[in-house]
């Protein structure tokens, strides 16, 4: 092979540089990215849950998952700041701190966690598809749903929840494998559209009485003895919650970052995530506790709290708003699984093949993985424990941003050689020992032993919230104190 052919061995369009003339988010694009990130049904789950089912003082709460979004607001700056500079996703600007092959493979854990994660979240996603079918079924014929062949189930689904996984998972490709201006305007118009559905559960809550409705509102907060000793605990703890759900998309912010115009409209975008985190919980925590008054005016109909918004339209007598509601929870399911889970998975793929793959051969290859986890999810995934195995393999993933950040803030001192980062030959800049930058990755993994010891150690399971945080924090120190001269 040429010395030629090598050195363009890495290189792909893809992973290039970005046009600058495509370098055209600002921080409204990042507001609705934050936005999307919020917007599904286990954020809203999680927000309500925190506020109404933990007995947790609501200021406790409201500054907790402020300072959760506080410290992504830090990583995110610094792990975003590099891809908006030159241009790169995260998994070309690993190649500086692992080695152009340590990065190939360690960057390849993103896309099995997120490949896995895709298939899961297309699964819960084709529900919604499935309820909509069914209720249209119900709609124009409702003796429809009888026939002996919807009684047919394969891999405990039936022909309705067969056909229903399949539209998702075509839907998701043909939308998710357009580009990245496509997926620009899909974000903005599932942000914006799932807000308004929201604001129009809200009213429609709000309006049918007033009073009533802000009253069981007002009931649900508690702010007395905020500051209390006793306090400190619960704040921690729902800091790391909250800073743990946001974990995932921490490490391949870069690749939506390095489309951002300059630096200050990276950190203004940032910033506006605990602006939707503020709107977003008000709006949701108004919704459950004014349903949860209405309901509870039938002592028949309910006997706990309902945080979960599939349960909630469940108790709502309303075909209109049903239909609504699960039209709306489709578009934010699916804008959130191609934010945290497609387009990481794309280019970490592409990454690891780079001179065969694109974003479209690509998607194909997440979308039959996707689907072969999502038709296999209720029946073996489920059954088998497989998410504390996805959660170790996760727990590389803030050892890797920590290494990413010592090595570019305090060893690079903020410089990149774009030529060597897509060479191969052995006296570039990012080849090392045979393309694997050893001190990097022992510690990667030192980081990665204290992460995934709160997984797997039960005496440690207290710090779970946090050991993202931890692993950063240990592989940055260890890293820093070997790769200095």
């Amino acid at each position: 092979m040429s010395q030629q052919k090598i050195k363009k061995t890495l290189i792909n369009w893809d992973l290039v540089t970005v046009n600058p003339n495509n370098k055209n988010w600002d921080w409204k694009d990042l507001f609705c990215y934050w936005g999307v990130n919020i917007q599904s049904i286990i954020g809203f789950s999680l927000i309500t849950s925190l506020y109404l089912i933990y007995n947790l003082n609501t200021l406790v709460v409201f500054f907790g998952t402020l300072i959760g979004s506080l410290l992504v607001y830090f990583f995110c700056n610094l792990i975003g700041k590099p891809s908006q500079k030159f241009g790169l996703p995260f998994v070309v600007l690993l190649r500086s701190s692992l080695g152009i092959i340590g990065a190939k493979y360690f960057g390849f854990l993103r896309f099995f966690v997120g490949t896995f994660l895709f298939g899961v979240q297309t699964y819960f996603l084709s529900k919604a598809v499935g309820y909509l079918i069914r209720i249209s079924f119900f709609y124009f014929d409702n003796e429809f749903l009888n026939r002996e062949i919807f009684l047919l189930f394969i891999l405990g689904m039936n022909i309705i929840d067969w056909s229903a996984i399949i539209i998702t998972i075509i839907f998701q490709f043909f939308l998710f494998s357009i580009g990245m201006n496509f997926n620009k305007k899909l974000i903005q118009i599932s942000a914006i559209s799932v807000y308004c559905g929201i604001l129009l559960f809200f009213f429609s809550v709000l309006l049918t009485d007033v009073k009533y409705t802000f009253s069981a509102f007002n009931n649900f907060l508690d702010i007395d003895d905020f500051i209390s000793y006793s306090n400190l605990g619960p704040l921690i703890t729902v800091a790391g919650t909250t800073f743990a759900f946001f974990s995932i998309v921490i490490l391949t912010f870069g690749d939506f970052s390095r489309y951002v115009k300059n630096e200050s409209e990276l950190k203004k975008g940032n910033i506006s995530l605990m602006l939707n985190l503020i709107i977003f919980s008000f709006l949701a925590l108004f919704i459950v506790a004014g349903t949860d008054a209405f309901l509870n005016k039938d002592p028949d109909n309910l006997s706990r709290i309902l945080t979960n918004p599939t349960d909630i339209i469940g108790k709502i007598d309303n075909l209109l708003i049903t239909c609504l509601a699960l039209v709306f929870i489709i578009i934010a399911s699916a804008s959130t699984n191609l934010i945290a889970n497609f387009i990481p998975s794309q280019y970490t793929l592409i990454n690891f093949i780079p001179s065969s793959l694109s974003i479209k051969s690509s998607s194909y290859v997440i979308a039959l993985f996707g689907f072969l986890v999502g038709i296999f999810w209720l029946t073996f995934f489920s059954q088998i424990g497989i998410l504390s195995f996805i959660d170790t393999f996760g727990a590389f993933f803030g050892p890797l941003v920590g290494v990413m950040i010592s090595d570019y803030y305090f060893i690079k001192k903020g410089t990149l050689n774009n030529k060597d980062i897509y060479s191969l030959e052995t006296n570039g800049d990012y080849y090392y020992t045979g393309g694997w930058h050893l001190k990097g990755i022992y510690a990667l993994f030192l980081g990665f032993i204290f992460s995934a010891s709160t997984i797997w150690n039960s005496n440690l399971m207290f710090l779970q919230a946090y050991s993202w945080i931890i692993g950063a924090f240990i592989s940055s120190f260890t890293y820093y104190l070997l790769a200095k001269k």
